[in-house]
Order: C-alpha cells, then structure tokens, then sequence
C-alpha cells in the first residue's frame, strides 16, 4: 500500500508465517491465521432454518456442525447449503431415529378381458371326370382334397393296374359341408363367431417392516423346454424351466416421521396366451399376456389411491381372396375369406396402506366370525345329558 504499510489477503483458510524486514535490516515474524467466516455462515442457516439448534464451528478448513435436528430431511438440506460454501464439511448433527411401523397393505386388482372372434370362408371343389377336378380356396382355411385309388392285382406273370374313381379328401370339415356325389361338387362354408369373457378379482393383503420390501404371488407357474448347447455346435439335452404367472405384487413403505408413508408399488396381472402359443419340437409354449405397473405415492394410513385407465384394444383381421373373381359383386363373397379378432382388456388396482400395531401381552386375539359354532359353549348346559338326584 505504501513504504510502511501492507495488507493480506486471504484465500483459502490456514495458517502461514509473514515476516517482514524493516529499513535497519531487522526482521520481525507474524503468525497469520486465516479462518472461515463462520458468523456469516450462521446468519445464513438460521435464517433458512429457524427452529433448527445448529452450532457452527471450524477447524483449520473444515467446518463442523453439531446440533439435535429435527428430521434427516432437514439434516441434508443444512448439508447442503453448507457445502456451496465450502467442500469440506463434517456432519456430526443428531437426528431422531426413522419410525419403526408395520405396514399392511390392502390391494384390490379388477381385470376384465373381452375377446371376440369371426371367422367366414368358403371352399368349393368341384370334379368334372376322372382327370379334371377343380378346387377353389383362398388357402386362409384347409381346403380339401381329391385323390384316386388303384388297384393292383397280378395273375401268373402278368400284373394289372386298375384306377377307380376320385375320392374325396377332406382335412378339416369346417363348420357347414354340402357334397353331391352325383354330380360330384362339395361346398365347405367356415362361419364361426366367438365372444369369451374372463374376469379376475383379487384382494391381497400384504405386512411388512418399514423400509423393506414385500411380494405376492397369486398364481402358478407352467413349465417350457431350454435346449442346452454343448461344445462342438451340437444340440444338448431339453431341461424344462418354470415361468411364474398370475397376479404378482410388491411393494415397499417406508414411514417417515410426519406420519406419511411413501409407498413404491409394483403390481402385475399375467395370463397364459395361447392364441400367441408356439410349437418347437412338439412342445406347446405359450405366451404371457402381462400387465405391469410401477408407481411411488405418498398417503396417510387408510388413504387410498387408484391406478386406472389401462385399457388395451386390439383389433386383428386377415382378409384374403382370389383376383379378380373375388372383387365380383354378390358372387364374389364365395372366393373370399376373412378372420377377425377382437380384444379388450380393462385393469384397475386400488391400493390402501395402514399403519398396524401388535397386539399388547394378555390381550385377546379377536377371531373370525363363524356363521355357525363349530362347539357350544362352556357356559351352556349339556343337552341329552341326565342329571342324578
């Protein structure tokens, strides 16, 4: 500043030794220390935090708080503002304990699947003499078939080959067959129309600690073939492994001092689909139809909240027919052929948790309500019985 003044500045807090030579040549040391603005810091977090005992203290560049908090989200929150001031940070702050709690959930899952289906075609085979049948079919349904049958006799050294007429063949006889063998045509019709509806209702109820997670499974599990490999690039041996499906929960509470209950649920509602099914080796594997939700909520003990809205509308149609004929008015609809699927699929889950206490010692554990007693009571005489005098 100038020949007889100087003037530091700190930058990080520490300690350094100044010393400074005056005009004679004599020196003279100062021990400078540089410390955090710990005032400053204080005034901020409880202006921030009022109600909050938080003490404020410093040790070389560290700052250390202590101080019985209120709750562990407040705890972090000072944490935090203290950090963007400086890095480096000791917490030793008292925080009362989480709650410790039952939680009993109550679940309620409601699925309703519509599935409708119609089916209609028309196969036509028509034999106008031994070496000229006709068939028509959009192949979308099997149609059928002609085939000759022959005869071979042999007598002494000379065999005969006889053909007899044409045989009808039919593979799958749909729904409505006409033949005329005189005249020799057949007329196959597929008219199929199916609706299938299927309801699921369940109430689970599930009871875990505070904090840990808990499942459910409503259901089953059916059985599909793994191939194992082995060296060389050829096929192992089939094991067989299970697949569980039905209607699955989990969930995990977690109870925090304000008495709200912060809830992760993870419901799921599966079905075996055999319409999707396929078919390695002669095994039959079905699919799985899954309906799967994961959410976090906070609630009170007995509020309820409800996961609606999960619709699934498929529509499926195979429409198939021969050029050109099939586009003829009327006469058309005999060279064509169509297949539609129809779908709905509904769920609704309605969760509730509750905070459970156990039982006091020597309190009664209160039982079912039974429509008829299964023994009479103690107190009340026995009937059939004689009394001596």
């Amino acid at each position: 500043m100038s020949p007889y003044q100087v003037v530091v500045n700190g930058k990080t807090p520490g300690g350094v030794s100044l010393i400074i030579w005056d005009e004679a040549g004599q020196s003279q040391s100062f021990e400078v220390s540089v410390d955090i603005d710990v005032l400053g810091l204080t005034q901020k977090i409880h202006e921030v935090f009022p109600a909050e005992p938080l003490q404020i203290a410093t040790s070389g560049n560290v700052v250390m708080l202590s101080g019985k908090i209120s709750s562990a989200d407040v705890a972090d929150k000072i944490l935090e503002v203290v950090k963007n001031t400086t890095p480096k940070v000791t917490s030793l702050m008292e925080v009362p304990p989480p709650p410790t709690a039952q939680i009993s959930l109550q679940v309620r899952f409601a699925e309703v699947n519509r599935t409708a289906m119609q089916q209609l075609g028309v196969n036509i085979l028509r034999n106008f003499g031994s070496n000229m049948p006709m068939s028509v079919s959009t192949q979308q349904f099997s149609p059928p078939s002609i085939s000759t049958t022959q005869s071979v006799a042999t007598s002494g050294g000379t065999t005969t080959t006889t053909a007899s007429g044409n045989n009808f063949l039919i593979s799958n006889l749909l729904n409505v067959a006409i033949f005329r063998p005189d005249i020799n045509l057949a007329v196959l019709i597929q008219a199929l129309q199916e609706n299938n509806l299927l309801e699921i209702l369940a109430e689970p109820n599930l009871l875990t600690e505070s904090g840990k997670e808990a499942n459910f499974l409503a259901g089953g599990q059916f059985p599909y073939p793994v191939l194992q490999s082995v060296s060389g690039g050829t096929s192992g041996a089939i094991t067989i492994q299970f697949k569980e499906f039905g209607i699955r929960l989990g969930f995990t509470p977690l109870l925090r001092a304000d008495g709200m209950i912060h809830l992760k649920v993870e419901p799921e509602v599966s079905s075996l689909d055999f319409t999707n099914a396929l078919q390695i080796q002669g095994f039959l594997i079905p699919a799985l139809a899954t309906n799967r939700v994961v959410s976090e909520v906070d609630l009170r003990d007995g509020q309820s909240f409800a996961i609606a809205g999960l619709l699934d509308n498929r529509v499926t149609e195979q429409f198939q027919k021969i050029p050109f004929i099939g586009d003829i008015p009327v006469l058309g609809k005999l060279f064509q052929s169509r297949t539609l699927n129809k779908s709905k699929n509904e769920l609704l889950v309605v969760v509730t948790p509750h905070i459970v206490q156990p039982l006091a010692a020597g309190q009664a554990v209160p039982g079912p309500a039974f429509p008829q007693p299964f023994l009479p009571s103690a107190n009340a005489p026995d009937e059939g019985r004689t009394q001596s005098k």
